[in-house]
């Protein structure tokens, strides 16, 4: 298959870049890794009449530390991410999670904030954003902005940012004293897209009963699903096995999950209660 016809534009700055945004708007699509883009372009499923290279837009690519909090450049590869000794010190459960992206290959082009503005619901980076209180700047020719990530996430395949607007930088806050994060998914193989997936994050006060706790999952909605009912289940309690697996029941209320012929709705539904017990054990181990 070969795409639809398009002009081809490479900026190599920021500007140059809101330049052409602003002039062509919704006609145009940005291209980052190009993992996700280019395969529905072959396929007719995105027909772009413009098509803006980021690839060159070098001002884009950084991980810097700033403080209590971690900035990452939109067009930072997740190879890049994966190996970065920042991450595994400020983010953990980002660290965690970007062997579980695809394959090797494919995160050598793959960007970080690529695969956030694609906003796929079966990804593993839109939920980590959630569950970690992520903000997402945005900007224009007017300025810019930023966004929580709970609010980024509108539809399938859809984000809050305007046609105008583009993904500049993701900041992530680090996580606090006493707090435990994991991350589990379940594909039919390593590197596949997951028929399911969760991210918990647990945090104690100094007598060990939980101060907060978010558990976000994956490939069970039209977007990241924070079940912040499930979640609240924890709160001022001491965790154990029995608060723990009603958490983990307790998502099946907040989760909209899809059958194909892959997984049913139903086993997904399993697969969403069973790792969301597992993960919080493994939050809440780390947290102790």
């Amino acid at each position: 298959m070969k795409p639809a016809p398009f002009q081809y534009f490479a900026p190599t700055t920021i500007s140059e870049t809101l330049d052409l945004l602003a002039q062509y708007g919704a006609d145009a699509k940005l291209l980052a890794g190009g993992q996700s883009l280019v395969p529905t372009m072959n396929f007719r499923l995105a027909t772009p009449t413009m098509l803006i290279d980021l690839n060159r837009v070098n001002e884009l690519a950084y991980i810097q530390s700033r403080g209590h909090a971690l900035a990452i450049g939109a067009m930072t590869r997740q190879r890049a991410v994966e190996r970065d000794a920042a991450v595994g010190k400020i983010a953990p459960l980002v660290a965690e999670t970007m062997p579980f992206i695809a394959h090797p290959q494919i995160r050598n082009r793959g960007t970080f904030g690529g695969s956030l503005a694609h906003a796929d619901p079966a990804s593993e980076l839109p939920a980590v954003a959630i569950a970690l209180s992520a903000k997402l700047k945005a900007k224009n020719k007017k300025g810019e902005r930023w966004i929580d990530a709970r609010d980024f996430f509108v539809s399938l395949f859809t984000t809050a940012l305007e046609p105008d607007e583009m993904l500049i930088e993701i900041e992530l806050p680090a996580l606090p004293p006493r707090t435990g994060w994991s991350f589990m998914e379940v594909a039919r193989r390593h590197g596949d897209y997951a028929l399911a997936g969760v991210t918990a994050i647990v945090s104690l006060n100094a007598n060990g009963a939980c101060e907060n706790a978010r558990i976000v999952l994956m490939s069970v909605g039209a977007t990241p699903m924070d079940a912040q009912n499930a979640a609240k289940i924890l709160v001022g309690e001491k965790p154990d096995t029995k608060a723990i697996q009603a958490a983990a029941n307790a998502v099946d209320a907040e989760i909209d999950p899809s059958g194909d012929i892959h997984a049913s709705a139903e086993f997904r539904r399993h697969l969403a209660r069973v790792l969301t017990r597992r993960a919080l054990t493994m939050a809440l181990q780390r947290a102790k």
